[in-house]
């Protein structure tokens, strides 16, 4: 019985190891990958008013998208972001590679699922709601009180994406620029949801496809 009990405990602080071990391997995988230059030529043409340092920053979000989606686990994380969607669509095309990115980045397939398409009418909401909370610890950003926005939901309106989603943080401010055409990230790591409103016509919520 001794001897069983050992080796239970041996087995135990092997798997440890062995998954302390997995885990920074990945985190290191996804820090150095280099995505194809190619990337950058496809999001050019969808967006032909993007410079060099402007289409870095997108693969350098969509980078920091997964890694977001590694610290998630196995729960899906909704992508903020049109333009950093586009890419994510782009890499996705080049299968083997992106195969191959997944399986020594995040040890799992990751699918892209657009939200009309998602389980249950309260999944998208979630899942941006998760977005919300990563990106801004990520950023140090307090998700209830945030004074500024993490870059995953800042980039569409930076960049200037025609198609993109804008979000703002007080929606509610009539002496905002985007007051009535924006979402509102500042409601989305409320415990109650949007409940006071987004001001305007804007949308609570905001964000096209998930990954799980």
């Amino acid at each position: 019985m001794e001897k069983i009990i050992i080796a239970l405990v041996l087995l135990s602080v092997a798997l440890l190891i062995y998954n302390y071990s997995t885990k920074i391997s990945r985190l290191k995988y996804l820090e150095t990958y280099r995505f194809h230059p190619a990337l950058r030529k496809k999001l050019l043409s969808r967006y032909p008013h993007l410079n060099d340092d402007n289409i870095t920053l997108v693969f350098d979000t969509l980078r920091e998208y997964f890694f977001m989606t590694h610290r998630a686990g196995k729960t899906m994380v909704s992508m903020p972001s049109q333009v950093v969607d586009v890419a994510w669509h782009e890499f996705i095309l080049f299968t083997r590679s992106y195969k191959e990115f997944c399986d020594r980045g995040l040890g799992r397939f990751l699918h892209h699922t657009p939200t009309e398409v998602m389980k249950t009418p309260t999944l998208a909401q979630e899942g941006i709601k998760r977005a919300w909370r990563i990106a801004c610890v990520n950023e140090k950003i307090d998700p209830k009180k945030p004074d500024r926005l993490p870059m995953i939901f800042a980039i569409d309106a930076l960049l200037m994406i025609p198609d993109g989603y804008h979000y703002v943080l007080d929606c509610n401010d009539p002496t905002s620029p985007a007051y009535g055409d924006g979402y509102c990230a500042g409601h989305i790591g409320c415990s109650s949801g949007c409940s006071s409103g987004c001001g305007g016509d804007s949308s609570c919520d905001g964000g096209g496809c998930g990954g799980d």
